[in-house]
């Protein structure tokens, strides 16, 4: 059964996909939910407050997606490629991902700031986290590739030189924004086929060294 907090947050976003942000009432979120406006502020603060927390819980679904895909029992490239083709789909159905990977936030979306210098700090742990703002897509990027090279390294039975880590963290990183350049504008052949090209089979047992690329 979800906590107060993750119905108003479920109420939240199922309001915006029928009104713009500015027309969500908290009083009809709150409703939706089945819990008082008090304990919508107590945890939120204010709308801006909801705003953050709804783009933040967005952003961690996402990372926690990406890893979802990374464990999976398959070889490196098709990792990356499951993750890159994934990143475009979940953007397209999912306004608000694809405002947070994109920066693109549009009149009909929160475009939620940091709580302002000074505000009183929630009492809420989850709530702190979100008032400190959004993930930039550049913050996402890193995630991603972060991610995918704690993946693709586990279970190595012998290191990878530096040269050759730091041309994995490369391609990961690569993949990672050939999916945001898709979600910017997509491509016939879609990104998949774009990842493969990109990274081959060069993050799996052994890495080429940059000369090689």
């Amino acid at each position: 059964m979800p906590t107060a907090r993750e119905s108003l947050l479920n109420a939240a976003l199922a309001a915006l996909a029928d009104v713009p942000w500015s027309g969500v009432r908290m009083v009809d979120v709150a409703s939706a939910a089945g819990v008082s406006r008090q304990t919508l502020y107590n945890e939120f603060g204010s709308k801006d407050g909801l705003a953050r927390a709804l783009v933040r819980r967005e952003a961690d679904t996402y990372l926690h997606g990406v890893e979802r895909l990374l464990a999976e029992q398959a070889g490196a490239g098709d990792r990356l490629v499951s993750v890159a083709e994934w990143t475009v789909a979940e953007a397209c159905a999912r306004p608000l991902l694809r405002a947070l990977l994109t920066a693109c936030w549009g009149e009909r979306l929160p475009a939620p700031r940091p709580a302002r210098r000074g505000a009183v700090l929630s009492g809420v742990p989850a709530q702190r986290r979100a008032d400190a703002g959004p993930p930039s897509p550049a913050d996402l990027v890193a995630a991603v590739r972060d991610r995918s090279v704690a993946a693709l390294e586990q279970g190595r039975a012998e290191g990878r030189t530096k040269e050759e880590s730091a041309d994995v963290a490369h391609r990961c990183e690569l993949a990672a924004r050939l999916a945001l350049s898709c979600v910017i504008a997509p491509v016939g052949e879609g990104v998949g086929t774009l990842v493969r090209k990109a990274v081959g089979g060069t993050v799996s047992e052994t890495s080429p060294t940059a000369g090689d690329r």
